[in-house]
């Protein structure tokens, strides 16, 4: 693969053969660390600006109530560029390692309809591994390039955790490849400071060095500011809807037209909405797999549950891929059990008021604009592990009672429509192997 490739592009632009000398290498390098350090002096996400450049940490938080400060390692384990050739379509024009197993990625990096926008970002997973890369699409004067060129720079880690943190660099990056085709010293310099390597335990992952197994805490992603606002806004009240899909672990696909970057946020923050802190109940975290395209159906055929988005509408007619399709702010679904949780209920409206409420108490007992921000994550999450606690607790609770029955005075006690929301309890419980009787008091009465 690497060698055809080689050899395809070596006649259009000078990709591998411009290696500088030490002295330019080290100019290299200097420039990497300034556009970190230009960064850190703009409001870019929660990160403070004396961890921008902190070589290989991040600040993120594990998924409990106490939102406790951790570090997590950057293992970076390729870089690349990808174009749009006219007369090949998208290529890898250039990578390190060299040898790296990037099939598919031109693909991802590069979304599908991007010819119509002129910035995006894209969240992807290859195999085992997540991606990031930033897309521009500049005008040329060009007839080879018909009028436009349009790459993505980009990188894979064992993490989508820390991804984000590189992200004003890739941007950098890819303007730099743009208006400076062929030109990797920086790019080179970043791998060598940034590089990391891949853990020997599966056969079936794509392997770049041997180390040792990397731990693997749930964290939450770093995000630009006012990411969890916008999901509120976005689908208002419809949150509670995705919330029940969530939190019962199904196939949820977003659909949108690039850009398609944000979209990639709203799989992250739906992936929130079933976290919880049980012990009795083994948590599984849904997983995101980001940006997909048809090249992923055979995975995706093989997925009991995950997140995605995608900007393919060829996606809506393969209706044995997903559970629940959303497109935009239209969330459906052809499972006929699901289709009653569509319907917003009283109980889903309390929720959602005292969501907003909370959000409300917590930003205006801040006096800093950008505490403001950063505690947009910890309310949301926070009230969604709260709940889910609540209503995985009351279940555990009464299947150790003798006549482990649930009752309208408990489904009311979990923030839930007795009536209304009786298959989502009982999809639940099945999901979880929790042994309760559902019984309704009065089922002539609507709540």
């Amino acid at each position: 693969f690497r060698d055809n490739m080689a050899d395809d592009t070596s006649e259009r632009t000078p990709l591998l053969d411009n290696e500088e000398d030490s002295s330019e290498y080290r100019r290299s390098r200097e420039q990497v660390k300034s556009l970190y350090l230009k960064a850190s002096s703009q409001k870019s996400g929660i990160i403070g600006p004396e961890d921008l450049y902190c070589r290989n940490t991040i600040n993120i938080s594990a998924s409990n109530s106490n939102f406790q400060d951790i570090r997590e390692a950057d293992y970076i384990v390729a870089i690349f560029v990808v174009a749009f050739d006219t007369r090949t379509g998208n290529i890898i024009e250039w990578c390190k390692p060299e040898d790296s197993d990037l099939d598919g990625v031109e693909f991802k990096a590069m979304a599908s309809g991007s010819h119509t926008i002129l910035k995006d970002f894209i969240y992807f997973k290859k195999d085992n591994l997540y991606g990031l890369s930033c897309f521009e699409n500049m005008p040329v004067e060009s007839e080879l390039e018909r009028g436009a060129r349009m790459k993505s720079v980009g990188i894979l880690a064992t993490s989508y955790t820390s991804l984000y943190r590189h992200m004003q660099f890739l941007e950098n990056q890819v303007r730099h490849q743009l208006e400076t085709p062929g030109r990797y010293d920086q790019l080179r310099a970043f791998w060598e400071d940034r590089k990391g390597s891949l853990p020997i335990s599966n056969p079936g992952r794509s392997l770049l060095s041997p180390m040792t197994e990397i731990p693997r805490a749930d964290m939450r992603i770093t995000h630009p500011a006012g990411c969890f606002s916008q999901f509120l806004k976005f689908f208002g009240d419809q949150i509670f809807v995705l919330w029940k899909y969530a939190l019962l672990r199904r196939r949820i696909l977003f659909f949108s037209p690039p850009p398609i970057g944000v979209v990639c946020y709203r799989v992250y923050c739906a992936c929130c909405l079933a976290r919880h802190t049980i012990p009795e109940i083994p948590e599984k975290p849904l997983k995101p797999h980001f940006y997909v395209n048809i090249a992923d159906i055979d995975r995706l055929e093989t997925e009991v549950s995950y997140l995605a988005c995608t900007t393919e509408k060829i996606f809506q007619e393969k209706s044995h891929l997903y559970d629940v399709y959303v497109d935009n702010q239209n969330v459906e679904t052809h499972i006929p059990s699901l289709q009653d949780m569509l319907r917003l209920n009283d109980s889903d409206r309390d929720k959602y008021s005292k969501l907003l409420n909370q959000r409300s108490e917590e930003l205006y007992s801040r006096d800093i604009e950008d505490d403001e921000v950063a505690d947009d994550e910890q309310v949301f999450i926070t009230f969604f592990t709260e709940q889910n606690n609540r209503i995985f607790q009351t279940l555990l609770d009464v299947a150790s009672t003798s006549d482990r029955t649930l009752t309208m005075d408990h489904m009311r006690s979990m923030g839930l429509d007795p009536i209304r929301d009786r298959q989502f309890v009982m999809d639940l419980v099945e999901l979880h192997g929790i042994d309760v009787m559902l019984v309704i008091d009065n089922p002539c009465c609507g709540v």
